[in-house]
């Protein structure tokens, strides 16, 4: 399976399927879940990265538990928008990951993401350094896929 153009991928997915959210990080992955109408991201969990074989397997059995019909992967592009190491790699993971599974994905600008949502934690949610760390790749996967989401959205119709 090669990467689906982000715009394409949503008419790619099987009728009442949802999507699954992944932010690679060098040590943990953030996973995000979207609901099957695909309005809404939610934080499901962060796994520890592990051999890539292992890694995809622990993904594969959550593809199949909740029925995902696609992978949405954040890039990390520079902040000037260049294509850098960390997107080449996090591209590379997601092809490799797309093909394993046998699921269309595609990759979507994460930049900023876990800043953004750390930024939040501090501040509105007042947490801490320790627990941050434990929730941020979750939410910054599920910000990720929730701009996914929105963007890709179909507009409404006006007459």
């Amino acid at each position: 399976m090669s990467l689906f153009n982000p715009y394409a991928l949503r008419d790619a997915l099987p009728p009442g399927s949802r999507l699954l959210g992944l932010d690679p990080g060098q040590k943990t992955i953030g996973l995000a879940l979207s609901d099957v109408t695909l309005m809404l991201a939610s934080p499901y969990l962060s796994l520890k990265r592990r051999k890539f074989g292992e890694t995809a397997e622990e993904i594969g059995r959550i593809v199949r538990k909740e029925g995902i019909g696609g992978l949405i992967c954040g890039l990390p592009l520079s902040l000037d928008g260049s294509f850098g190491p960390a997107a080449r790699s996090a591209q590379d993971w997601m092809t490799e990951l797309s093909t394993r599974l046998d699921l269309p994905g595609c990759c979507w600008d994460e930049r900023l993401s876990s800043s953004a949502v750390n930024r939040f934690l501090i501040q509105e949610a007042d947490m801490t350094r320790k627990r941050r760390a434990e929730v941020v790749d979750k939410m910054a996967a599920a910000y990720t896929l929730q701009s996914w989401l929105d963007a890709t959205s179909p507009q409404p119709e006006f007459d």
